[in-house]
């Protein structure tokens, strides 16, 4: 009897340290994804089991839990299911291994997905000169069509988390893909927004642009690259919770990844591609992963190849969350990369805009808001 009161009182103690352990916010994503596929239940049904099989009984079925796997992957950091995680500490860049491809879009592999430098803070701040010739390009762009019909809503809220990241081809004298940044809202990837602005009204769909310069607030606030997402954060809420009528959220970039692996030719036409990328570390993730694939199937059917795919990013790739939590129809858009020009930008955002739009309409039309 001693044994068994023993064997209680080392459950208890196991199942105590883990509740602990979790109401203190322990990061590490290989506990977190274990436990969410353990319950705590058959933890301690095991453990009285192993020690006397009639305490539990023999008509009672109990998950076997691997808390020998979980050791090992928590010593060593490599899966054992998964020998790619052998070499995904050890190889430069091989950490992308670990990103879950939900869709691979045309030549999209383990070997070209995302890829995002962080500057410091005094590259962030630095002024460059921009192409004159892409200033005289963007007015003639950024002139917006008249719709046919307009929603009365101001449903689409535009912003940027990484507001200065720019395109080689917008910048006189810069060549390194690490230097492709500007405060120059005509030059970084608020153009982008503007396009798509601009786009989206041709199309009847009213948006508000966040035009801010996030490396000048960043700065004011002593905060770096890394604070990013907690600064558009409080934008996001201010924003959702001051307007009501907004239901989409979309938060542009632009990749790292040189023009080989960011353009494609459909029709000869040039376009920068575009890329998905869905956070899955909050409850809005399946709401927003199911939109996400809505978009990319209906912009593959028309435009093979555009779109690089889906992406599935958790905290141990970035930021796991991305401000999506705060709306079922929040998109992370990357489009093109440090080397694509305004007129593949723009090209892109048309098509983009094209069908993003249509799935606005199909919603409210079916009153879905």
């Amino acid at each position: 009897m001693n044994g068994t009161f023993l064997t209680i009182f080392i459950a208890f103690i196991i199942i105590s340290s883990i509740s602990t352990v979790f109401s203190s916010r322990m990061s590490s994503e290989v506990i977190t994804k274990w436990m969410k596929n353990i319950e705590v239940e058959h933890l301690f049904l095991g453990i009285i089991q192993s020690q006397n099989q009639y305490f539990v009984g023999n008509d009672v079925e109990v998950k076997k839990i691997p808390i020998g796997n979980m050791l090992f992957q928590l010593a060593t950091n490599v899966k054992p299911n998964d020998v790619r995680s052998l070499l995904g500490n050890e190889i430069p860049g091989f950490f992308a291994y670990d990103y879950k491809i939900h869709i691979a879009g045309e030549g999209t592999d383990y070997t070209n997905l995302l890829h995002e430098s962080s500057a410091p803070m005094e590259v962030l701040l630095k002024e460059r000169e921009i192409a004159e010739q892409s200033l005289l390009d963007a007015d003639e762009i950024n002139t917006p069509p008249v719709p046919d019909k307009m929603l009365e809503e101001e449903l689409v809220y535009i912003h940027h988390s990484h507001s200065w990241e720019s395109f080689l081809p917008l910048l006189k004298g810069v060549s390194e893909p690490d230097e492709a940044t500007s405060n120059n809202s005509s030059a970084n990837v608020i153009a982008v927004g503007n396009m798509l602005k601009n786009s989206l009204m041709g199309a009847g769909v009213k948006s508000k642009h966040n035009t801010s310069n996030v490396t000048e607030q960043l700065h004011a606030r002593g905060w770096n690259y890394y604070n990013s997402y907690q600064l558009s954060r409080e934008v996001v809420k201010e924003v959702l919770s001051t307007n009501k009528e907004v239901r989409y959220v979309i938060d542009i970039h632009r990749d790292s990844f040189r023009k080989e692996r960011t353009t494609i030719n459909i029709n000869e036409e040039k376009y920068a591609r575009l890329l998905f990328v869905v956070g899955e570390d909050h409850a809005n993730f399946e709401k927003n992963l199911e939109f996400a694939d809505r978009l990319y199937y209906a912009i593959e059917e028309k435009y093979p190849g555009l779109c690089r795919g889906v992406l599935i990013k958790n905290k141990s790739q970035g930021d796991g969350i991305y401000n999506q939590d705060l709306s079922e129809r929040s998109l992370l858009l990357e489009v093109g990369g440090v080397d694509n020009n305004l007129e593949e930008l723009h090209n892109a955002v048309e098509v983009f805009a094209e069908e993003f739009s249509k799935l606005v309409w199909e919603e409210k039309n079916a009153g879905q808001f």
